[in-house]
């Protein structure tokens, strides 16, 4: 009962929006040459919802178009990564908002993801707008232990919170 109640606290907390992601910009990091970036653009490029992928050698970056409607899984684009060889070091995604409120150290469910804000000031976001994942293994230690001491949320540590997964995000 105590587990039902705790779910049913976290699912009414939990605010559906409305947004669709458009793309991302990942940087990656421990790239020393083209063919380095040449495997990650290709292990991107194999998702179903990836569009398309354009690489940028000197930022060591990746600009991945995705495909409308598609389930986005930014976990599966880590993978793709590291599965490459190499560590994401930060992941920009631009997505549409239509009209949602967020709130610092609070969640929404946008486009079927549970998203965390953190370091953010009660806002509506509207239009085009974009956003960092700040999870571990998406950024670099030092910055991941920066955002810890912004929110007691356990999730920030684990990505879970009651089987779902949580993205911690700030704008």
């Amino acid at each position: 009962m105590k587990k039902f109640l705790v779910f049913m606290c976290v699912l009414l907390a939990v605010t559906a929006a409305s947004a669709q992601f458009k793309s991302a910009s990942l940087q990656a990091s421990g790239l020393t040459c083209a063919m380095c970036s040449n495997a990650i653009n290709k292990s991107l490029k194999t998702l179903s919802f990836v569009e398309s992928v354009e690489s940028d050698i000197k930022t060591s970056s990746f600009a991945i178009t995705f495909k409308e409607g598609a389930d986005i899984n930014f976990d599966q684009l880590r993978k793709k990564v590291e599965d490459a060889g190499f560590s994401v070091a930060k992941l920009q995604v631009k997505a549409v908002f239509n009209n949602v409120a967020v709130q610092n150290d609070q969640q929404v469910t946008v486009d079927g993801k549970v998203l965390h804000f953190l370091a953010v000031k009660n806002q509506q976001l509207s239009g085009e707008q974009t956003f960092t994942i700040i999870d571990k293994n998406f950024l670099p230690a030092k910055e991941y232990k920066k955002y810890a001491g912004l929110t007691k949320a356990e999730s920030y540590k684990s990505g879970q919170a009651n089987g779902m997964r949580v993205y911690h995000v700030t704008i």
